[in-house]
């Protein structure tokens, strides 16, 4: 199933957080928290002003970014964990990331 988010909305993967701590400690799954960090998988069309006028969004598919650890909402599509919020909730681009890598 595709899925295209309307307005100023972008759909999310997150990018699971490290298993260990620098020190090689392993952290259990009960203790972990959900990364704040993820991929943009889909992007909407853009916001209108009060003229009526399209305002693009400044992401793209494949952007990595940070979010609030509470934003968006959680939905799940094709079997994959997905997060659903507006463009107003994300941060800001890790420049020159790509989803493979993660920030130290």
């Amino acid at each position: 199933m595709k899925f295209r988010p309307l307005h100023d909305r972008v759909v999310v993967k997150r990018i699971d957080a490290d298993t260990k701590t620098a020190g090689g400690i392993i952290i259990p799954d009960s203790a972990k928290e959900k990364p704040s960090q993820g991929e943009i998988v889909a992007v909407g069309p853009g916001g209108r002003d009060e003229a009526g006028k399209l305002i693009p969004i400044d992401l793209k598919v494949g952007d990595v970014v940070l979010f609030g650890k509470w934003s968006g909402t959680e939905v799940k599509i094709d079997g994959t964990d997905l997060l659903i919020m507006k463009e107003s909730d994300i941060l800001g681009v890790l420049e020159g990331q790509s989803a493979g890598k993660k920030a130290a």
